[in-house]
């Protein structure tokens, strides 16, 4: 799989850092891609995003530059300023929503360990029902998207959302590795997994921009093996989100169910929350 960076003028600097932390090649404006680039991660004053490039798109000309954009996947970025999470935010339903219920953020304020964070959607809902949540993201790229997202939110938001993104923090590496290290000094009350499975967007931008997502994440083969950890290291219960109809994970069997449409929350509960 091969990735390149793109920025605009006046962000050398920050995109020769971010090249050279993720081993990946740098180009300036409109210069081409090298043939056979997967992926391409464009740095300017939106902040970061990807793009997924077929062969042709990038061998082509500066002059194609325009019509690579607008035959490309949508790009995939993370933001929690604006759109989805922003409205769900504001109008997502509160502590009626499953994922807080299942966590029990709808009574309580636990601290929450996010096993696999991804572009952190799950966790900033988690942190603006009021949870201190710590993150863990092992590919780089995807870390360095959720990244761009957390420094946005902390210069860029409201009062409000920067109380959320005081409440979000972030390790990047594998959590098989660093988190039960982490948790000897402070064990979380409960432990979140969302391992990656296919996504069910309603919407042909959705599907085609997550489809690439996944092509650059690749499969959770391993993340069977969080489960003993994640029971391992939390004080009061482990959350897993699941496609409704899937086995549990690791086919461990869950002491409660919360089921939607096409997602359920499988609880596996230690102890009794205090309060």
């Amino acid at each position: 799989m091969r990735v390149v960076l793109r920025f605009d003028t006046g962000y050398q600097a920050d995109a020769e850092e971010l090249a050279s932390s993720l081993h990946i090649a740098l180009l300036r404006g409109d210069q081409p891609a090298p043939a056979a680039t997967d992926f391409e991660l464009q740095l300017g004053s939106a902040g970061l995003s990807l793009r997924q490039l077929s062969i042709e798109q990038a061998q082509g000309s500066a002059k194609q530059r325009k019509k690579r954009q607008d035959n490309s996947t949508a790009d995939i970025r993370c933001d929690f300023i604006a759109g989805e999470l922003r409205h769900r935010r504001l109008f997502g339903g509160g502590k009626n929503q499953m994922i807080l219920k299942a966590t029990g953020l709808n009574k309580h304020k636990p601290s929450v360990m996010d096993l696999t964070a991804g572009l952190g959607r799950d966790s900033y809902v988690l942190a603006t029902a009021g949870a201190r949540v710590t993150m863990f993201e092992r590919q780089p790229i995807v870390a360095a998207l959720l990244a761009d997202g957390l420094r946005r939110l902390r210069c860029g938001g409201d009062e409000q959302e920067l109380a959320i993104a005081q409440r979000l923090f972030l390790h990047r590496g594998d959590s098989l590795d660093c988190a039960a290290a982490l948790a000897e000094q402070e064990a979380p009350d409960v432990i979140y997994l969302d391992p990656m499975f296919p996504e069910r967007g309603k919407t042909a931008k959705v599907k085609k921009a997550m489809a690439f997502f996944h092509h650059l994440v690749g499969s959770d083969d391993d993340a069977a093996g969080l489960l003993p950890l994640a029971l391992a290291t939390a004080r009061y219960r482990v959350v897993v989100k699941r496609p409704r109809h899937a086995p549990p994970l690791g086919d461990v069997q869950p002491g409660l169910c919360f089921e939607g449409k096409s997602t359920r929350f499988d609880i596996y509960p230690l102890k009794k929350m205090p309060g």
